[in-house]
């Protein structure tokens, strides 16, 4: 093994030419390798992690090494990159739920948009189907969520007439998707 301490306080190495620092940077990250793996096995407290732990900290420095300022301490700045490392991944997984036999990703799924969007049209369409006076009267008790004598004043017209054209209304509506007969909604919706 290489002495990375002589060789990083070594003034020509240190400021040295590229291809010196080259040299430098990949044995001073061997030499690191087993102080990393007491470290992240003192972490992580599984050998197998603390393995996983130091392969991507070498990986991330590596990718990073234009970073590393020649003559800094190596050591720190390495172990630096693997507690980041483990903490954000603790981080990530306080968010994550165990899910080994799928229940929870079941739970998560939705329906595909395109019934949603041609139930919507099928509403939209009964909806013109309604007299104007039931679809006002529909709109403002069942979709503003106004009250029924909010909407006789609004309307110019008393409660039971709001109640009612909301009555026959709904029962005209029940009528086109739910298959149910309504005889009096039908006898007095011509009305």
């Amino acid at each position: 093994m290489v002495n990375v301490n002589s060789h990083l306080s070594d003034p020509s190495t240190r400021q040295g030419s590229a291809s010196g620092r080259a040299a430098t940077f990949p044995s001073g990250l061997l030499a690191q390798v087993p102080r990393l793996r007491a470290f992240a096995r003192s972490l992580a407290r599984d050998p197998d992690r603390a393995d996983d732990l130091v392969q991507e900290t070498l990986a991330k420095a590596w990718a990073h090494r234009t970073m590393f300022k020649e003559g800094t301490n190596l050591r720190a700045w390495l172990f630096t990159i693997l507690r980041n490392t483990y903490f954000g991944e603790l981080r990530s997984r306080r968010r994550e739920v165990s899910d080994s036999n799928g229940y929870h990703s079941a739970q998560l799924t939705s329906p595909p948009a395109q019934l949603h969007y041609l139930e919507l049209q099928s509403v939209a369409h009964a909806f013109e189907g309604l007299t104007s006076s039931q679809r006002e009267a529909l709109f403002l008790v069942g979709v503003s969520g106004l009250s029924y004598d909010e909407a006789a004043r609004i309307c110019g017209c008393a409660v039971g007439t709001i109640k009612s054209r909301v009555f026959r209304a709904r029962a005209i509506l029940l009528d086109k998707f739910g298959g149910r007969q309504h005889p009096q909604a039908m006898a007095t919706s011509a009305a």
